[in-house]
């Protein structure tokens, strides 16, 4: 039960890491806590900027998923009576994370993985090689990638937001009759939900939102919070069960903890509405795979986390002061605005938040 590398959490990040360090010719352990597919609290926006990484992973037998996805060329931002449209340039993609996530894990299986679900690493033991201790066994790993999310079990702490209160992602699809082709954000104080179209057998959208637990506990609460929404939603019709997520907490990324490489959402969370997050957990997963399959683990863990900090770590700092500015009062917020009208500032604005952006 030996491995060159065991990788902790089958979604976007470690299916990504997985696939890239088995192509690399690493012997390679896959883990997974839940099971594939199933449905996930995220936007579904797919930046341009990662669109050709996510075609490289999964290979031609995959044009099927990519080659159909809703286009999104623009951005609506709805703020108080305002409302900003940017454009997306060049275009992103909407594919579902029922879709992308199964996707993703065949990838990787069909790379050489050794793929288990339903597989819940209960501790790790060592510093290379490693001990990874599950419920079936234990598995020696020569490097390990936790890729296991932000609320991990693996994880001793986690990042503490201070004070302030408590945010939750919730999430669903709604038939719509007319969806636009545009990812519409609504701002409200005390959260932000996002919307846009989606692959369906009828017209359809995905609602993803990250609210204030005081403001809103429910989809059906946030969708009141804006009028223009609550005047777009009346005529929704759910798609299945809504999900959740909480609490939501913002932190400095750390590549590495503990003496080992994170990837995903367990290095960083970042800000939801740059719709980066899906971008930002493959181009690190690869990152992770690349460096974790090299052999030297110490040497390679100190160079992956070089690298992170020089190609990621600006796109949550960007994101960040985004959404400080997002958050201020809607009346200094309309004298802001006006200037994301104009068609260099508002594609700025945009790329700034994108995995490779100067």
């Amino acid at each position: 039960m030996r491995y060159d590398l065991v990788v902790m959490g089958g979604g976007p990040a470690g299916s990504a890491a997985a696939t890239t360090a088995a192509r690399l010719g690493a012997r390679v352990l896959l883990l997974e806590r839940g099971r594939f597919p199933r449905q996930k609290v995220c936007g579904e926006f797919v930046s341009a900027e990662s669109l050709s990484l996510l075609s490289a992973l999964l290979g031609d037998t995959r044009r099927d998923l990519l080659d159909p996805a809703m286009k999104i060329s623009a951005a609506r931002l709805f703020i108080g009576r305002r409302t900003v449209q940017v454009d997306v340039v060049p275009g992103a993609a909407s594919i579902t994370r029922f879709e992308l996530d199964a996707a993703l894990w065949a990838a990787a299986q069909g790379a050489g993985v050794e793929a288990r679900s339903q597989t819940t690493v209960q501790s790790i033991r060592g510093a290379g090689p490693f001990g990874v201790i599950t419920r079936e066994g234990e598995f020696e790993g020569s490097a390990v990638i936790d890729a296991s999310g932000r609320w991990s079990n693996l994880r001793t702490h986690h990042p503490d937001q201070g004070p302030s209160a408590k945010w939750i992602g919730l999430k669903a699809h709604f038939f719509e009759a007319a969806p636009s082709g545009t990812v519409d954000l609504y701002f409200f104080e005390g959260g932000y939900c996002g919307v846009q179209p989606i692959r369906a057998s009828r017209p359809a959208v995905n609602a993803c939102a990250m609210v204030r637990a005081d403001v809103a506990t429910t989809l059906q609460e946030v969708f009141g919070q804006h009028p223009a929404l609550r005047e777009r939603s009346a005529a929704w019709e759910q798609i299945g069960d809504a999900v959740s997520t909480s609490p939501l907490m913002f932190s400095q990324p750390q590549p590495i903890r503990n003496g080992i490489a994170c990837a995903g959402d367990a290095a960083g969370f970042v800000d939801p509405f740059i719709g980066d997050g899906i971008s930002l957990a493959l181009h690190s997963g690869v990152l992770a795979g690349q460096w974790m399959a090299r052999g030297d683990f110490s040497s390679a863990l100190g160079q992956y986390a070089d690298e992170y900090s020089r190609r990621l770590l600006p796109v949550f700092r960007r994101s960040a002061r985004l959404r400080r500015m997002l958050s201020l009062p809607h009346v200094v917020l309309g004298s802001i605005l006006p200037l994301m009208k104009v068609g260099w500032v508002g594609r700025s604005v945009v790329s700034a938040t994108r995995v490779g952006a100067a």
